[in-house]
């Protein structure tokens, strides 16, 4: 089992957390086109507008001493679901746990129930781990376009 540890990110980390999310998510958006949806298509602007939302936490995914990733948490912290979006890590540390050990030290973080998210359901790799976490799969399907749908996530 992986242990990563979750460090804080702020507004001055858009442009970093950004290069972070095009590096992970440039393959998907040129699988799935999805223009409109897909991190690495967002502006540093966008990035830096949600690290400053009272309810977002975006978190470094530390490992090693080294940043392999990035989690943003939506948390209100007003009894409504938390959300994972996005979750993001740099391809040449993919397939190695740190996404299901950045999810626990969130969970741990933030609480352990009460958790919703979206990923791609032609992603099974994506849906595996998360249903492994203890994510159940909810509500109807999002088709995106013709290649992509969005399935939906909670977990109590």
């Amino acid at each position: 089992m992986r242990t990563v540890t979750l460090q804080r990110a702020d507004a001055s980390d858009a442009e970093q957390v950004l290069q972070m999310q095009k590096a992970s998510f440039a393959p998907l958006l040129e699988r799935y086109q999805d223009f409109d949806l897909n991190p690495a298509n967002e502006t540093a602007d966008r990035v830096r507008a949600r690290l400053m939302q009272p309810e977002t936490y975006y978190y470094y995914i530390i490992a090693d001493g080294e940043a392999v990733g990035a989690i943003r948490i939506v948390d209100a912290k007003d009894g409504s679901r938390k959300r994972i979006s996005p979750l993001s890590v740099l391809p040449q540390h993919q397939n190695r746990g740190y996404a299901q050990a950045a999810i626990r030290e969130a969970e741990r973080l933030h609480g352990a129930g009460n958790w919703e998210l979206s990923t791609i359901l032609q992603e099974s790799g994506n849906c595996h781990l998360y249903e492994k976490m203890g994510y159940h799969r909810t509500g109807t399907p999002q088709i995106v376009n013709a290649r992509m749908t969005l399935v939906q996530y909670e977990k109590d």
